[in-house]
């Protein structure tokens, strides 16, 4: 496909580019219409080429038409559309009606710097112009016609020929313009002869010289023209819907000694602080063990002060007035006096007369 293209050409350069150089005469039609441009599109007036057949044999026209074909049997009054046929595909030009007819005595050629094409990319296009790496222009196969109007007003509509994309574009589209590359395959679509081979020529161009550059978006508008149109861009790549849905890092509390995290964490800690406290009632790592074990028990006990006024218990010959309960009800209570009975025993023996250290019983206080 081709539908955008540069043509910034003078018009004394067209003949040349179509390596037509040897040709004795040069007819000129309607050349003040051409307006070089950056961006040229269906509807533009563009130079074209082609034999001149009142002439002499080696004599062409140089002649400016507008591009998007209107044959000659549309009808006068109807609308026109230069979109509808701005390009002819090569495998069916000898069937359709608009274009079988033109090709024995129609064929021209158009010559333009470079072309432009579309990579589509999700729901984007990026545009690329293509050209030939020395700078030489492309030269075109295209076929034209005329078409009269209801005013009487001749138009003259030319459409460029495609063919499938070379082993090189392919990556970017389907389809490329009919590129002709050397004086020989020019000369031959130009030959009027009843019956000349035209197959070989309808051909992916194949050649190395061939290159490419992303170039603006804003060359989609037809509007938009001037040497911004052929700077090079880096490609804009659009986000894909997963990107959208990156699942965020997530940040870990830090913690003495292993990382824990949300319930699981809180009882790893309960479970420490449990450990700690039962090694504390053993004796085994607190240095002051008659002091922790009375905190502690403190606080163990605090839900079972009620106690104190039910079942009796009688150590050294003391006490409590209160209900008789099961031994369940008082395991709490039993315990803590256990362990201060086994921590008294052991800090008993190096105690002086003098140590005036309080006990658990003293901290309940007796009953006279």
């Amino acid at each position: 496909m081709c539908g955008r293209a540069r043509c910034t050409m003078r018009a004394d350069d067209f003949v040349r580019a179509s390596h037509l150089r040897n040709s004795r005469s040069v007819r000129r039609i309607n050349m003040e219409r051409y307006q070089p441009s950056y961006n040229v599109a269906p509807g533009f007036n563009v130079p074209v080429i082609y034999r001149d057949s009142e002439g002499d044999d080696n004599g062409v026209i140089l002649h400016c038409m507008k591009w998007g074909l209107i044959p000659s049997f549309t009808k006068k009054n109807e609308k026109i559309d230069h979109f509808k046929m701005f390009n002819a595909r090569a495998e069916s030009i000898k069937e359709k009606p608009s274009f079988c007819r033109l090709i024995p005595k129609n064929r021209c050629l158009v010559s333009v710097e470079g072309f432009y094409e579309w990579k589509k990319d999700g729901s984007k296009k990026q545009p690329y112009y293509i050209h030939f790496k020395d700078g030489r222009p492309l030269v075109f196969a295209a076929l034209f016609d005329s078409w009269k109007n209801s005013e009487g007003d001749v138009m003259y509509t030319f459409t460029i020929i495609t063919t499938s994309a070379s082993a090189s574009l392919k990556w970017l589209h389907d389809r490329m313009p009919v590129i002709l590359g050397d004086k020989e395959s020019t000369e031959c679509w130009l030959d009027d002869t009843p019956s000349p081979d035209l197959s070989k020529l309808l051909k992916p161009y194949e050649g190395k010289y061939l290159v490419w550059y992303p170039v603006t978006p804003a060359i989609g508008k037809i509007s938009f023209d001037g040497p911004d149109c052929v700077r090079e861009v880096k490609p804009e790549h659009p986000r894909s819907i997963s990107q959208f849905f990156t699942k965020k890092e997530v940040h870990k509390p830090k913690h003495e000694g292993i990382p824990v995290e949300g319930e699981a964490g809180e009882a790893a800690e309960l479970k420490n602080a449990r450990s700690t406290l039962v090694t504390g009632f053993k004796g085994e790592s607190c240095e002051d063990d008659a002091t922790e074990v009375k905190v502690e028990a403190e606080s163990l006990n605090e839900h079972n002060l009620s106690l104190k006024n039910e079942d009796s218990y009688d150590k050294q010959g003391d006490s409590f007035p209160g209900t008789k309960r099961g031994n369940s009800d008082i395991s709490g209570l039993d315990m803590a006096f256990d362990v201060e009975d086994q921590t008294g025993s052991r800090r008993k023996k190096s105690r002086s007369s003098s140590d005036s250290q309080p006990t658990l019983l003293s901290f309940f206080g007796r009953r006279q």
